[in-house]
């Protein structure tokens, strides 16, 4: 009797199929990473850890969505530990699973990017969900991650880790900061608020 009210939370968040997704993701990110002979120019790397954090928090972003808003505000309980475990629990998934995709040489473009980069499209992507709702959560992240990886090709300053920190080296430790905080923003200000309302569907 007292796992009803979890089971009964994961289930209203498509929690399993989010899982199963996730589980999807990575394969897919292996199968790339694979693809694109690495161990040749760890550079190739770039597309796989820049776009799989991206599909993973587009998945985690989704599954933030709640069909019952008024329940949520009315609760006797408040429901930010919930959302807490719902939200670092698939973060800690996704950045467990993806690095799987990047081993074996060590390089700038490893395991310790693609986890900067999963935190960091996360917090965006709980942001979004906060204001525009979870299934559009993914929206703001795709442009900013397409735009970054076409734009900053061969770009060099002092501000180019702070806005291109997706695409940088896992050294570069300004690149980790904004990561960090966009996922500890991102995260506070869904614990507060939760994911925007959302018009239900027939």
């Amino acid at each position: 009797m007292t796992t009803s009210g979890p089971l009964l939370y994961a289930r209203s968040r498509a929690v399993p199929r989010t899982l199963a997704a996730l589980v999807a993701t990575a394969a897919l990110a292996v199968w790339a990473a694979h693809g694109l002979d690495a161990y040749l120019d760890p550079d190739r790397r770039v597309p796989v850890v820049a776009l799989a954090p991206l599909a993973a928090a587009a998945v985690i972003g989704m599954s933030l969505y709640t069909a019952s808003d008024e329940l949520d505000r009315t609760a006797v309980r408040p429901w930010w530990r919930r959302r807490l475990l719902h939200l670092l629990a698939l973060t800690a998934l996704a950045a467990a699973l993806l690095p799987w995709a990047v081993l074996g040489h060590t390089s700038s473009f490893g395991p310790p990017a693609m986890i900067r980069n999963t935190l960091g499209c996360v917090g965006l992507t709980a942001a979004s969900a906060v204001l525009l709702g979870a299934r559009l959560s993914w929206l703001p992240v795709f442009g900013y991650v397409s735009a970054v990886y076409v734009g900053a090709a061969g770009l060099r300053g002092n501000s180019v880790p702070v806005w291109a920190w997706l695409v940088q080296p896992a050294g570069q430790w300004d690149a980790w900061l904004v990561a960090l905080v966009a996922f500890a923003a991102g995260g506070v200000l869904y614990l507060r608020r939760g994911a925007r309302a959302e018009e239900a569907r027939d």
